[in-house]
């Protein structure tokens, strides 16, 4: 009997494949289905909204990133400034 999928399962095994930069075989065999369905469910819908469903904390989780982005910014910079604070001068 063939394995019934669900509609999550389907959609994110295509934006697994769309966005891990993984070959289509690797895909199919970490998801344990066959490659030809994987084909079968890109060519039916290659156009599905990749974002669709629940995304609870993507603004949180954005935020902490931006956070942290300006945090090593910071960082980045005072090692800058300290490293021409120590460079010798000719």
């Amino acid at each position: 009997m063939a394995a019934r999928y669900t509609d999550e399962f389907r959609r994110d095994a295509v934006r697994i494949l769309v966005t891990s930069h993984l070959t289509r075989p690797q895909v199919a065999s970490d998801l344990s289905v066959g490659l030809s369905t994987l084909n079968k469910r890109i060519q039916r819908h290659p156009h599905d909204d990749l974002m669709s469903g629940p995304h609870e904390g993507v603004e949180k989780e954005t935020e902490r990133l931006r956070t942290k982005v300006r945090l090593l910014h910071e960082q980045r910079d005072a090692f800058k400034l300290s490293r021409l604070a120590i460079a010798p001068l000719d």
